[in-house]
């Protein structure tokens, strides 16, 4: 038996450690530790909620537009506001752009060198890489002379002794299956998608003011539209917005999809591979009729339990009997003591590490070993992400959903019990990627209609100002980030914020065990893992990066010799 400990887990958001039991080339046992503080909802109390948003926005430099989305949200139930239709769509346009540029990235930079060995690339055949790239789709770099002058650039790095942006890897490891030529594709197209993903965001910066911390408003949108004024959004600036929406259109459509397809016949074995929980969460999302109709969302809402896809349970962020947060491995302590589960509205955010400080040999596993709290709907451990939101959205036969999904399916001849794994997980992604820009096109040209029309409105002012709102009141603001479900919990007290929770995506997916030693997502995904060299894990990073991990809005500080770095105190 071989305890193997990844720490920390490169080409991820945040801090992450990862320790396995290894027995007869197989991972038996696991355990996920978030190893930064969290403090930002301590930061929040006694502050005015209409600015949450700009504090909790900052918690990722990734997830960022998610979080003010789900912010508005919450501050909006509490006081029962409802936005104006343009709001709405500017704010899945923001949704959809999010999506699609974080998607891409995921897949190029932080997950596809799991597949693709970048090494191997060296000796793939330009011309062959040509053929095959050209069989592949109709995007326009396909040439020999293209490949081989990037193979050329690829050979200095390596000749240097300086792989640059591919160092550390685990380059010639044996779960590497892919031919030659197509290391090579995926190797430009890494380097492509570099370029690309600056630019979409750009949409961020129209609609929002900047990127990567766009600007809210709760009632609406911070934005005005005027199609002759300089100063407002106008029709340059909406013509822009559909030239990039085009673009992230063909690379979607040209690019990630037809590298995703060709990675995943090669690796059909990973369809049996790193499946976990059974159970999976989506809060659902984009709203075509209102926040308040979650039953014509695009994402729809529900839970799936047991793999069961012939039943799909309601969620509710208010009732207090489903969701809940634990801390019997947690490095936080509850007045009713640690075996005690809170609803967010109720939820308590007191430090309590115990046992050696960083950094760790080995975690103290039976004990507490993570800044993460471990939430639970209905007592549940659950999946969320894209797996998790496709799944409930193909068991509740959305048209859309189901023909994507099935399409991809009948491409690789392999069954819906497939998505149940890592390939499975990292397939949903690009596949959720394909719909969500084509429903970015569909929000943009419902705006476009909109303000032809002369409706130019974004923002509420009823119930805005703070003489209107009751003395005490309480939201939940449900999203999706794109590492998966995503809620606020705020509650008001004489027009301040009492107290404030948020349970993102990484704290379903990589909290530590509950009190009845029910594993979370993470955890659960490693076991039966074979790995081939215990000294290069590669599998264990295949899988745990198929989920996307994002830690920095999960846990916040860190400090490898336990100091405090900074203290906030809020009068």
């Amino acid at each position: 038996m071989t305890r193997v400990v990844v720490d920390p887990i490169t080409r991820i958001e945040g801090h992450l450690r990862v320790e396995a039991v290894i027995e007869g080339g197989k991972i038996t046992d696991a355990y996920s530790s978030g190893t930064m503080v969290r403090g930002i909802e301590k930061i929040l109390k006694g502050r005015d909620p209409r600015d949450a948003w700009a504090f909790t926005e900052r918690v990722c430099g990734v997830c960022t537009t998610v979080h003010a989305l789900a912010s508005v949200r919450a501050v909006e139930d509490a006081i029962d506001i409802t936005v104006p239709k343009n709001a709405e769509l500017v704010r899945n346009i923001m949704f959809c752009t999010q999506f699609v540029q974080d998607h891409v990235v995921h897949f190029y930079h932080l997950h596809a060198l799991d597949w693709v060995d970048v090494v191997s690339a060296l000796s793939a055949d330009p011309e062959e890489t040509s053929r095959i790239a050209k069989t592949l789709s109709n995007w326009p770099k396909t040439s020999s002379g293209y490949f081989s002058d990037l193979q050329k650039r690829l050979k200095t790095f390596v000749e240097s002794g300086q792989l640059g942006i591919f160092a550390n890897g685990y380059w010639g490891h044996p779960a590497y299956k892919l031919p030659k030529e197509i290391n090579l594709i995926g190797v430009a197209h890494y380097l492509e998608a570099l370029e690309w993903q600056k630019e979409i965001v750009k949409i961020h910066a129209i609609f929002g003011g900047k990127n990567p911390h766009p600007n809210y408003l709760v009632g609406g949108v911070p934005c005005s539209f005027n199609l002759e004024e300089v100063n407002a959004i106008n029709t340059e600036k909406l013509n822009l917005v559909g030239r990039l929406i085009k673009d992230a259109m063909a690379f979607v459509e040209q690019v990630y999809i037809p590298d995703l397809m060709a990675i995943a016949g090669f690796y059909k074995d990973w369809a049996a591979i790193g499946g976990g929980l059974k159970n999976y969460l989506c809060y659902g999302d984009l709203p075509t009729k209102g926040y308040e109709f979650p039953d014509h969302f695009k994402f729809p809402r529900g839970a799936i339990l047991d793999r069961d896809l012939t039943k799909v349970y309601d969620v509710n962020g208010r009732d207090e009997n489903e969701i809940k947060e634990y801390i019997a491995h947690s490095w936080y302590k509850y007045a009713d003591g640690d075996q005690t589960g809170l609803h967010p509205w109720k939820g308590e955010t007191e430090f309590n590490f115990t046992g050696p400080k960083p950094p760790f040999e080995q975690l103290n596993v039976e004990s507490k070993y993570s800044w993460l709290k471990t939430p639970r709907w209905k007592d549940n451990p659950m999946e969320v992400g894209p797996l998790a939101r496709l799944l409930v959205g193909y068991a509740k036969d959305n048209k859309e959903i189901k023909e994507v999904v099935d399409e991809a399916l009948t491409k690789l001849e392999v069954p819906v019990a497939a998505l149940f794994s890592t390939l499975g997980r990292t397939a949903a992604r690009g596949l959720e990627t394909r719909l969500i820009v084509r429903w970015l096109k569909e929000f943009y040209d419902e705006l476009i209609g909109n303000l032809k029309t002369g409706e130019m409105s974004t923002f509420t002012r009823e119930k805005w100002e703070p003489e209107t709102w009751p003395a005490e009141c309480e939201g939940v603001g449900l999203s999706e980030a794109p590492r998966g479900a995503l809620a606020h919990w705020i509650r008001i007290k004489d027009r301040k914020i009492e107290n404030y929770q948020m349970v993102v995506p990484s704290t379903w997916n990589a909290s530590p065990r509950d009190g009845k030693g029910q594993r979370s997502a993470y955890e659960e995904s490693l076991i039966d893992t074979p790995v081939a060299r215990e000294n290069e894990p590669l599998e264990i990073i295949r899988t745990i990066h198929s989920f996307d991990p994002c830690l920095a809005c999960a846990v916040h500080l860190y400090d490898p010799d336990g100091k405090t770095l900074h203290q906030v105190t809020v009068n």
